[in-house]
Parts: C-alpha cells; structure tokens; sequence
C-alpha cells in the first residue's frame, strides 16, 4: 500500500486475492487482541446519565464477531486494493490522496452489508442482550424483522465511510512522505507506528458519529430514537454536548492499538504473499 500512481499495470485478480487473504488476517488479530476495549467503548457509550457499566463479560460475542469480521476485512481490503490500484492509475501523482480518499470509502461500502450485522449482534451481546450469537440473529430476526441486523445502517455509513476513507488517506499519505524521505521501504514496525497514528487520530475525530451509530444499534424494540437526527437531538437535550465523546479514551487506545496491528499485520501479510509469488514466477 502507498505506491505512488507510477501508472503501472497490475495483476487484478492477483491483488484481489491477495488482498482478501491479508485483510482477512489482519481483521481477525486485532478482533481478538482488542475485543475487550471495544466492549468497555461500547458499554460507556450505550449508559445514559450517571449509570454505571458492567465489568463482567469483556469477550461476550467475540465468536461470532470473528465470524463476521473475517470476511467483511476480507472484502473491505479485496475491494480496496484493485480500486485504489486503478485510481492510482487513472490520477496524477499529486492527487494520490483522492485516491486513496475515494478507495477506503469504496471499500467502506463494500463490507458495510457484513460488517453492520456483525456490528448489531456484537453490541447487542456486549450490552448482555443475548449469550450467543446464533441466539441474536434469531431473536433479532423474529422480534425486529431483517431490517433489526441493519439497525443504525444510515449512522453506521456516516461514520465508517468517512472513517475509512480518512483512516486509509492518513496512513497511505504518510507511508509516501515517510518513504520518499527514508528513500527506503518501511520496516515492519514503521508500518505499525504509522497505522496507530492514523488509527488514534481518525478514531478521535469520528467519536460523536461512533456515539450516534452504537445509540441507534443497541436500542432494540425500544425505539427511542427514529433515527440519526433524532439520535442526536435527544442526546443533545437529554445529557448535553459531553455526551458525544462517550468512549474516546478507549476508542482512541482501541483504534491506535487496532491501527498499529491491523497496518502491521496487513503489510506483513502482503509481503509475504508478493514474496511467494515473486518465487512461483522464477520457477516457472
């Protein structure tokens, strides 16, 4: 990740599948590593007024989170390396960051149909809803219809579209500075360091969208709130402006943390998937 548009061609499926395979892994270590903090984020989050959050049950659904966050990092990166690829290609150099803007959007959208499933059952079970995650999507299912696995759908794009797209500009913009100062490829935990910056500055900055999407996601039957402005306007009303950064301390430390493994994990994993490759072509 972070060439520059020199306007070279590349293998599609190659890219693709390489693709899928590292963000596949990535997405998976930094579920498993990270789970807990996530919880307390999305317990702090959901508590309304002065009510106090619930320490027991840290992992609660991280089964079936990892089942649905393999295949949604698979797809995010299988989908946003061929298209920044092809940006790259299609734009001059100095508007790489439009490319990569535009790419983690794509690629946003893209996983969002798995991701905002995983996402509802994974808070649901965190809040202690449901003890298993096959029991969520069936009682989901019955009591709130398909559309409850897609609740907060709209709140979830308004964060994570503009998330990914910052998140991925970041840390591909600095990656090019980074290298064309180093006049060097990037060493393993450079990667990491760059991905935990970019990770903890576009966690802090989407944190009252991150607020929004885990209100409307948790609230169930309820149906406090009839959407993002609503959402919004209550809170607003009800627990003032501070309610808004609910979570930040541990979505910025998730996030950094989360950036600094999931960047370190996927270029690892490309570069040894590029390696294999590079040695299949010599054989041949």
């Amino acid at each position: 990740m972070g060439e520059g548009g020199d306007g070279r061609s590349f293998n599609f499926l190659q890219v693709l599948f390489e693709g899928v395979i590292a963000g596949g892994a990535a997405g998976v270590v930094v579920e498993t590593a990270l789970y807990p903090i996530d919880t307390i984020k999305t317990r702090l989050q959901a508590a309304k007024g002065g009510s106090k959050i619930q320490w027991k049950g840290l992992y609660a659904g991280l089964g079936g989170n990892i089942a649905g966050v393999l295949p949604a990092s698979a797809i995010f990166i299988g989908v946003y390396e061929p298209t920044k690829r092809k940006l790259l290609e299609m734009f001059p150099e100095n508007l790489s960051a439009v490319a990569h803007l535009t790419a983690g959007a794509i690629g946003g959208a893209a996983s969002s149909l798995i991701r905002v499933p995983t996402e509802v059952v994974k808070q649901r079970m965190q809040m202690s809803q449901f003890k298993t995650a096959p029991d969520a999507v069936r009682l989901i299912i019955r009591k709130e219809g398909i559309k409850g696995l897609y609740a907060g759908y709209g709140s979830f794009l308004l964060r994570d579209l503009p998330f990914d797209a910052i998140q991925f500009c970041i840390y591909e913009q600095l990656r090019i500075g980074y290298k064309l100062a180093a006049k060097r490829d990037l060493k393993d935990r450079e990667n990491a360091l760059i991905g935990a910056f970019a990770g903890a500055i576009t966690g802090a900055i989407t944190t009252p969208l991150d607020v929004l999407k885990t209100r409307l996601m948790v609230q169930g039957q309820a149906k406090q709130y009839r959407g993002i402005i609503s959402c919004a306007q209550t809170i607003l009303r009800e627990e003032g402006a501070g309610a808004f950064l609910k979570g930040i301390e541990p979505r910025i430390l998730w996030i950094g943390i989360g950036g600094s493994i999931f960047f370190g994990v996927l270029e690892k994993t490309k570069s040894i998937l590029a390696e294999r490759n590079s040695r299949k072509v010599r054989k041949l």
